[in-house]
């Protein structure tokens, strides 16, 4: 496996030119001569013709960015308030099978934003502090009397993410459908030395959740997958997220594929290569026990209940999803190209990322891209789920995080007041 983003990472791209291709006159009048008497049916055409425009809207602008990113297949659903703007799929699963908004897809490290949800909810109930240093659960690692649940949550900590280590990429690379287990994915994080002193840098790290996740689990004194059901989960209404160590997928199933291992595999650059990836098994970048699969009506529902802080205190939910790290952090030569700058088109909260006034999440894992966004001022949510084509890959097998700009395309499109801000 080449470096690239993994389960979370994101770069920002700009996605102005994806907005361009839904600017149109949307906007449809059918009242200006109704009679009186008719006027509120009138006003329910008018809604329902207008919400048909804002379909159709989206689904320009995601025609144009499978054209632009190369996409297989794009399932989208937006809603705003209690009303579904357009839920639809674009493209084929597999040959001859066209996708639908029924099937799942795997959704990496929107688990990081459930994980950080059941940790807030611990702070609510007292039973622990974001301040809390992790000797108390875990003293035997690096830094654990410096290092605090916080510091995990916002990957602040220094630990080395185990995804970047030669060694560990290798294995993954020889075998994508092994289960790593806890200890040895520590293994492969701590190999190196920890990247800075904690606290004083940011860095991308799927150490930090792994360990977060096992302390989580210590202190609800039950499996995380247990915990995250009864506590997370279940209270957001969440029907079709469902966990497993294995790489099982309920059906229907959206199939992705991939590039990724080409060189590892030594396949010649004239050559296309382009493998399933469906059943690889994405357990390794999660804690054990938030290894799942979603569908788009799940992932609609977290945007809104992460978005709204549901299930949390007003002061946990600011400081999970409030822009508390913007303008924190710095390019550093043994952390490259996981720690950077927070930025207004991308900045860390607790397991969740902030662009702009948006609140979201934007993993990207064996051949998916998926992000589920919300805008609390105006009730916005949107998911978005896409699969690549061969043409996706660059020559290091590295695909574009495509689901990310479109929907900074359509938040844009949504609200263009407060639009989701690229980088220029």
């Amino acid at each position: 496996m080449t470096l690239k983003p993994g389960l979370g990472r994101y770069w920002p791209i700009n996605a102005s030119g994806l907005a361009v291709a839904a600017v149109a006159a949307l906007a449809v009048s059918l009242t200006a001569c109704a009679p009186a008497a008719t006027t509120a049916q009138a006003t329910r055409s008018a809604t329902a013709v207008s919400q048909s425009a804002q379909a159709s809207g989206i689904a320009a602008i995601v025609r144009k960015g499978m054209k632009t990113y190369h996409l297989r297949a794009v399932i989208v659903r937006v809603t705003k308030g209690d009303k579904v703007v357009t839920t639809q799929a674009f493209g084929p699963s597999m040959t001859g099978v066209p996708a639908t908004p029924a099937m799942h897809f795997r959704n990496g490290a929107i688990a990081f934003a459930y994980v950080a949800t059941l940790l807030m909810e611990y702070v609510d109930e007292h039973k622990v502090s974001l301040n809390d240093t992790i000797n108390r659960w875990v003293p035997a690692l690096p830094e654990a009397n410096k290092v605090t649940l916080k510091m995990l949550a916002n990957q602040t900590s220094g630990y080395p993410d185990f995804e970047t280590d030669p060694a560990w990429t290798a294995a993954f690379n020889a075998d994508p459908f092994r289960i790593f287990t806890y200890k040895e994915r520590l293994g492969y994080a701590f190999r190196r030395p920890v990247q800075f002193k904690p606290g004083a840098n940011w860095s991308y790290a799927h150490t930090n959740f792994m360990i977060l996740g096992h302390i989580l689990s210590l202190i609800g004194k039950k499996p995380l997958a247990t915990l995250l059901q009864q506590k997370v989960l279940g209270p957001m209404g969440l029907t079709s997220t469902t966990s497993s160590t294995t790489a099982k997928m309920p059906e229907p199933v959206l199939h992705s594929f991939s590039s990724e291992r080409e060189r590892a595999l030594q396949i010649p650059p004239k050559v296309t290569f382009y493998e399933e990836a469906t059943y690889w098994n994405t357990d390794w970048g999660t804690p054990p026990g938030a290894n799942q699969t979603t569908n788009i009506y799940d992932l609609t529902k977290t945007a809104v209940a992460v978005g709204t802080g549901k299930l949390l205190s007003r002061s946990s939910y600011h400081a999970m999803t409030d822009p508390n790290l913007l303008g924190f952090g710095h390019r550093q030569a043994n952390c490259v190209p996981s720690c950077f700058k927070q930025i207004p088109a991308y900045n860390f909260g607790l397991g969740v990322v902030r662009a702009g006034s948006w609140i979201l999440q934007n993993p990207l894992v064996s051949g998916y891209s998926a992000t589920e966004a919300y805008l609390p001022s105006q009730k916005i949510a949107i998911a978005v789920a896409v699969t690549f084509e061969p043409a996706a890959f660059n020559s290091q097998g590295v695909e574009p995080d495509a689901s990310d700009p479109l929907f900074r395309a359509i938040g844009a499109y949504m609200a263009p007041n407060d639009a989701p801000p690229t980088k220029k």
